[in-house]
């Protein structure tokens, strides 16, 4: 179990970890920089949500931890880790087609809908780290 206990954080790879799946009550954290950037996280069991710049980028139900969390332009990927099966919700360009790999394994390909969100379930069991990988194709 790897859970932020702060939140969020900056690992030493540069990479940005956030959310602590073990909270009962919502937890949130305001102004974090990281790269010019400020980022804002909410977090406890049944819910976890980052935000840049004030615009969404992260949100799972229930709350999970994610570590080294990388955004680039045409790809996102990060290791999620929660207590039970997840349902997540990232954004990225809208109207575009993404490949998502889970835990090495492709899991087909998915389109974002206009507001360039893009919804998955990923399969976890207790304190299990899942790597996750969406790329524009």
């Amino acid at each position: 179990m790897s859970v932020v206990k702060e939140l969020i954080r900056t690992e030493e790879n540069g990479k940005i970890s956030f959310g602590n799946y073990e909270l009962a009550q919502k937890s949130k954290l305001s102004d974090f920089e990281h790269d010019g950037d400020m980022y804002k996280v909410k977090t406890y069991n049944e819910i976890t949500k980052l935000e840049r710049n004030g615009m969404f980028v992260y949100e799972s139900v229930p709350g999970t931890t994610v570590l080294d969390l990388s955004t680039e332009e045409n790809k996102m990927s990060f290791l999620v880790e929660g207590p039970k099966d997840v349902q997540i919700t990232v954004e990225l360009e809208e109207d575009a087609e993404y490949k998502i790999v889970i835990d090495g394994e492709e899991a087909g390909k998915m389109k974002t809908n206009l507001g360039g969100k893009l919804s998955f379930s990923v399969e976890l069991e207790q304190a299990e780290q899942v790597a996750v990988s969406i790329e524009k194709v």
